[in-house]
């Protein structure tokens, strides 16, 4: 590293810096990674063509397209048959868990695994409360198996498009569809096995309707208002009949102007008072039928779609309450009731401090989850409870699947590359009618193609300032003793390990030019290293914030940030075991 010129030192720092701010959450990663070539910018270590390449690059376009082509199945109800796939009636815990985690992995070979798990969640909870069976023996397999099933092609995740477009700008091969395939297919099959038969037993029970860490934290805290001429206004909490209810129970009342006070059966409702109930989210539907209660907050209308948004780590709503942030206002829904997954809430949804994990209940317009959703640095909307579009007719939702069959199968037997499949099946979903051209827009997530773009930029910088190669050289000393393949190993876990820490795709890119220059170094094929940093990098098994969907079943499996280790851990050596072997196999 002595002699390396000041252009790689300076990338060295600004890399440095970056993963300082992205480990703190200084700011989202989009707009960290694009002020990151500021530096190199103005020092002249990139050109602005070198800096900016990355926006004309055939990755960004990809994942773009595919936004849109998921985005078109999703909204059309084409993988309604995906519920006689998942589970049987009177199957056991452990077959449920693999066939649930071999309908999610191969969904999500491609489509994009986020709206995949929010689709798949509440199907998953039915069946938990009709089979008796605790959300948390499911939820962190399903997500387990959307990631490790995103990694088995190269449009199963936004990372393998960013490693393949990073490959083919230092010179190497192009990736083909399958290439992932080999190494990650049986990866994802062991994993399957694993839970299937020992993983599902070392989960936790937390049981159907309550936790260990106290009476009612599963359940929702919500609010109604007494409207003005109500019937119940001058009447007792026990005479309006809101004492004894099927779900739910008055826990406090908070009077106009004033704070919240515990609910006695002898307390006296007024116009204007708001009552807070804790409970299911089942009741809040019957309560808002009765006559004189209404919903806290007035102006968005009746049956609009209801959605569940998972508070994020390091989101600007922690700390906050509803109030403070403006939530109406700012986001277009109203928050009818919130969960918190190790105790109950008290006090006013608009008093109450907001934490991550926080599973928000969100009445919205049908476009809340597609402009929201994707900003996943505030909140992940993770599913919509109540529907609010009509489903597709048969034919097509047939149209959808026939233009997503149409992108892989072009570009798998044609050799098309897959950027012009993904933009002529895009255009095809908006010509056809499966998707609204709003839709398509929304579909889009704008701060992933950011950071995909970015990512090629700096990518350039390791390159060509020599830091990659003088990275390389420093691991293959320590690693070479045990030759190619251990350099390879060294690469995998360097990769595993800092996107644990930082996005995958930012990860993918930061180690893709170290992976080159090793294979140059140690003489073994470029392929190995690209193949096994494309799935270390999505290798996001230890932590909630590792990645969203890990962050998505949170709450609904009431996990704690132990269960993700523990499980995690057996899931990283497991998919990097069997992966490696793979890579060995086929490469060396």
């Amino acid at each position: 590293m002595a002699g390396l010129s000041w252009e790689a030192w300076l990338t060295l720092a600004v890399v440095a810096a970056l993963l300082v701010a992205l480990v703190r959450g200084v700011a989202r990663p989009d707009l960290l990674l694009l002020a990151s070539l500021a530096p190199l910018l103005v020092a002249g270590v990139l050109t602005p063509e070198d800096a900016f390449a990355g926006f004309a690059n055939p990755a960004v376009i990809a994942v773009g397209a595919l936004f849109v082509v998921a985005a078109g199945v999703q909204a059309t109800g084409a993988l309604a048959f995906a519920d006689r796939l998942l589970f049987r009636n009177g199957e056991g815990v452990g077959r449920a868990t693999a066939r649930l985690m071999l309908t999610t992995a191969t969904l999500s070979a491609f489509l994009n695994n986020t709206p995949l798990v929010a689709m798949l969640m509440p199907r998953v909870q039915a069946w938990c409360a009709r089979a008796g069976v605790a959300p948390s023996k499911l939820m962190i397999p399903l997500s387990y198996a959307a990631i490790v099933g995103g990694t088995t092609t190269l449009i199963g995740t936004s990372t393998n498009l960013v490693v393949a477009g990073l490959v083919v700008e230092a010179g190497g091969p192009e990736m083909g569809l399958f290439d992932l395939t080999p190494i990650a297919l049986p990866a994802a099959l062991a994993l399957v096995a694993w839970f299937g038969l020992v993983g599902h037993r070392l989960l936790p029970d937390r049981g159907l309707d309550a936790v260990e860490a106290g009476p009612v934290p599963a359940e929702c805290l919500f609010e109604v208002r007494v409207a003005e001429g109500s019937p119940l206004v001058g009447r007792s909490v026990e005479e309006a009949g809101l004492r004894d209810l099927d779900g739910a129970y008055l826990a406090h009342i908070e009077p106009r102007d004033s704070e919240a006070t515990p609910a006695t059966p002898a307390t006296v409702l007024r116009a204007g008072d708001r009552l807070l109930f804790v409970g299911a989210l089942d009741a809040l539907d019957g309560l808002l039928g009765r006559p004189g209660l209404g919903r806290p907050v007035r102006g968005l209308g009746d049956g609009l779609p209801l959605f569940e948004a998972v508070v994020a780590v390091g989101s600007e709503l922690v700390g906050r309450t509803l109030r403070e942030v403006a939530f109406r206002e700012r986001y277009g829904g109203v928050v009818v009731g919130v969960r918190r997954r190790d105790r109950a809430l008290t006090g006013g949804l608009g008093r109450a401090a907001l934490e991550a994990g926080d599973l928000l209940l969100v009445e919205a317009p049908t476009g809340f989850a597609q402009r929201w959703g994707r900003d996943r640095d505030t909140f992940v909307v993770v599913a919509r409870v109540r529907p609010g579009r009509a489903p597709a007719p048969p034919a097509r939702r047939a149209t959808s699947l026939a233009i997503l069959a149409g992108v892989i199968g072009v570009s798998a037997v044609f050799d098309v590359p897959i950027a012009t499949t993904a933009f002529v099946g895009a255009l095809a979903m908006v010509a056809s009618g499966c998707l609204s051209g709003a839709e398509a827009r929304r579909s889009v997530d704008l701060p992933v193609l950011l950071v995909i773009a970015s990512a090629f930029g700096l990518g350039r910088a390791i390159e060509q300032t020599g830091l990659a190669e003088a990275v390389a050289v420093a691991v293959g000393g320590a690693a070479g003793p045990f030759g190619a393949m251990g350099v390879v190993v060294a690469a995998f876990v360097a990769t595993s390990l800092l996107t644990e820490l930082i996005t995958n795709n930012a990860a993918a890119a930061l180690m893709v030019g170290v992976g080159l220059e090793s294979a140059r170094a140690v003489g073994a094929p470029p392929e190995a290293f690209a193949l096994a940093i494309a799935v270390a990098a999505s290798c996001s098994f230890l932590t909630p914030i590792g990645y969203q969907t890990n962050m998505m079943v949170m709450s609904a499996g009431r996990y704690r940030v132990s269960d993700f280790l523990v499980s995690g851990a057996a899931a990283n050596l497991i998919v990097g075991a069997v992966s490696l072997l793979m890579i060995w196999v086929v490469w060396f």
